[in-house]
Order: C-alpha cells, then sequence, then structure tokens
C-alpha cells in the first residue's frame, strides 16, 4: 500500500477527515475530531493504529517487526505498521477499519448519530 492508496481508503471512510496538525510532514486520519491513523508525509515508512491491547500483542508476535508498539503512542492501544509491503494490503485495510471501529465505538450517542447521518 503506497500513501496515495492509504489516504484514499481513509477518505471512504464516514466522518474522516485528514489533518496535519503536528506540522507539514505528517499526515493524521480523524473521524469526528479523533484521531485514528498518523503517517509521515515525506516518508511513509510506517503507519500508527490504535488496536485491541489483546490484538495488538498477538499482531505483534505474529508480525515481528513489522507490527510494533506505536512510536509515540500509549505502546497498549497503538501498532505502528510498517508500510514496506511486509504486511499485506488486505490486512492493512483490516487494520485501519478496526482503528476507525475502536475510535467511533468511544464515540458519545450524539457523535454517533451525527456519524449516521454522513454515511
Amino acid at each position: 500500500m503506497n500513501i496515495e492508496e492509504f489516504r484514499d481508503y481513509c477518505l471512504t471512510k464516514p466522518g474522516t477527515t485528514e489533518e496535519t496538525p503536528f506540522g507539514p510532514d505528517t499526515l493524521v486520519f480523524k473521524v469526528m475530531g479523533k484521531v485514528y491513523a498518523i503517517t509521515g508525509i515525506d516518508i511513509f515508512d510506517f503507519i500508527n493504529l490504535k488496536c485491541d491491547p489483546e490484538y495488538a500483542i498477538e499482531l505483534r508476535e505474529k508480525y515481528d517487526g513489522s507490527i510494533r508498539p506505536g512510536y509515540h503512542m500509549n505502546k497498549k492501544q497503538w501498532n505502528s505498521v510498517d508500510t514496506d509491503g511486509s504486511v499485506p494490503d488486505d490486512l492493512m485495510k483490516s487494520l485501519i477499519n478496526h482503528s476507525y471501529d475502536l475510535i467511533v465505538e468511544k464515540l458519545t450517542l450524539k457523535v454517533k448519530e451525527e456519524l449516521g447521518k454522513l454515511s
């Protein structure tokens, strides 16, 4: 998956916006204002994605070195996922979906209702 494919995929998710709140080199995707994916723009070598803690451990064991605790993130709830092809694109999309869904689960009812109107 390259950065254009990643960006296009994230932007298909309802309520998603893209921002650069940490400067021009870091691309952040949010659902209804909450972060679910972060990556470098100039150097697209990994993506930070939120993950269920138990699933995160399982992924790190299975994809040792390619999926690891999130860089500059909560290590229990975020993974850094390499974009060098060592993680299949189907799994990458699944992990993006998982991250997005975890964030949506935690939204308030009011915000979830707003999101429902956007889908």
